[in-house]
C-alpha cells in the first residue's frame, strides 16, 4: 500500500496539471490536518513551480505551509517567483490563497514585491493573475524605485512594476540625489511633490507618468495646479541630464527633465499668479513657458524681473 505522503503529492500534480496549462512540478511534506472541517489535507513546504520553453523554470510558488481545499490552496507565509527575460520579480505576503481553476493568486499582510532592477511595491492585499503578469489591489499601495516614490489607491498594473495604473488619492515625490552631497546634507528643498485625485498612469519603460484631476505640483517656490499634467524624467542609466541654470550639481537617480500642464492652468510663485490653458516647465533651463491666453497677475515687481531671467 503506498504511504499517505505519496499519495497525497500524486493527487496534487494530477490536480494541478489538469487545471494549469505547461509543465509543472510540486514538492511538498505532508503534515496531518487538525480537523476534517479545517481542509481536506494539509501540508508543509509546499512549492510549485512552472517551465516553459527547454525546461526553463518561468514562475514558482512556496509556502511554509498549505492547506488544501476544493478549489483553492491557502498559504503561509508564501513567496512567489517570476523570471522574466529581462527582470526577475519577487513575492512575499504573509498569507495567499490559490485558485486552482484559473491559477490566479491572492495575497495578504505585508504584501511585499521587488524587482531584480531595484523597484519595491508594498500593500495589504493583493490579486496576481499570474498567466497575463498582472496584480492589482483596491488598498493603499507605496512604490519605491531609485528617488521616486509613488502612493495611491487602488492599483493596477505588470508584475515587474514597469507599467501601473494608480486609481485615486495619489501622491508622487520627487527627492534628487545629489553627487558629492556631503553625508547628513538633505534635498528636501529641491523635493517636488505631486498630489492629485487620480488615475496616475506611470511608464517607467517609457519615462512618462500622466496625473488626472486637480492636479498640484509643489516646489520650493512655486506650485502649478491643472486638471492634467504629464512629468517627463530620465535616469542616470538612461542618459545624462543637463546641468539646470542655478548651476546645482547633477542629480543622480531619477531626473526629471519637463512638466507639462495643461486645462486651467494656474502657477503661483510668491504673490504672483499665472492663468493659462497650458504650462510647459523645463527643469534643465529652469523656465516656463505659457500657453492659451495666458494671464498675469503681477504683485511684486522683483518677482517680475526674477520671472524674466
Amino acid at each position: 500500500m503506498s504511504s499517505p505522503k505519496k499519495n497525497l503529492v500524486v493527487f496534487i500534480a494530477l490536480i494541478l496539471s489538469m487545471c494549469l496549462s505547461g509543465r509543472f512540478e510540486v514538492r511538498s511534506t505532508f503534515a496531518q490536518a487538525e480537523s476534517a472541517d479545517d481542509s481536506d489535507q494539509q501540508i508543509g513546504d509546499f512549492s510549485l513551480a512552472g517551465y516553459g520553453e527547454r525546461g526553463k523554470k518561468t514562475w514558482d510558488l512556496s509556502g511554509k505551509t498549505a492547506d488544501i481545499f476544493e478549489n483553492t490552496v491557502k498559504l503561509k507565509d508564501l513567496t512567489g517567483n517570476l523570471y522574466g527575460k529581462e527582470e526577475d520579480v519577487k513575492l512575499t505576503a504573509k498569507e495567499g490563497d490559490f485558485d486552482r481553476s484559473n491559477g490566479r493568486i491572492h495575497v495578504e499582510k505585508d504584501v511585499v514585491i521587488t524587482t531584480s532592477s531595484g523597484a519595491k511595491l508594498t500593500t495589504d492585499s493583493l490579486d496576481w493573475d499570474r498567466s497575463n503578469s498582472v496584480v492589482s489591489t483596491d488598498d493603499v499601495v507605496n512604490i519605491t524605485r531609485q528617488n521616486l516614490f509613488t502612493r495611491g489607491r487602488g492599483a493596477r498594473g505588470e508584475m515587474a512594476l514597469n507599467k501601473m495604473n494608480l486609481e485615486e488619492e495619489v501622491l508622487v515625490e520627487f527627492t534628487p540625489e545629489i553627487e558629492g552631497a556631503a553625508a547628513g546634507d538633505s534635498s528636501e528643498a529641491k523635493k517636488i511633490v505631486i498630489t492629485c485625485d487620480g488615475p496616475l498612469e506611470i511608464d517607467y519603460q517609457k519615462n512618462v507618468a500622466i496625473f488626472n484631476n486637480n492636479v498640484k505640483v509643489d516646489r520650493e517656490d512655486s506650485q502649478i495646479y491643472s486638471e492634467i499634467m504629464e512629468l517627463y524624467f530620465s535616469s542616470k542609466d538612461t542618459k545624462e541630464a543637463p546641468e539646470d541654470a542655478t548651476g546645482d550639481p547633477m542629480i543622480m537617480g531619477n531626473q526629471i527633465d519637463k512638466i507639462i500642464a495643461r486645462h486651467n492652468v494656474k502657477t503661483v510663485r510668491g504673490d504672483n499668479i499665472t492663468y493659462s490653458e497650458e504650462a510647459v516647465y523645463s527643469v534643465g533651463e529652469n523656465k516656463v513657458i505659457l500657453s492659451g491666453r495666458p494671464k498675469l497677475l503681477i504683485y511684486s515687481t522683483d518677482d517680475f524681473q526674477a520671472m524674466g531671467q
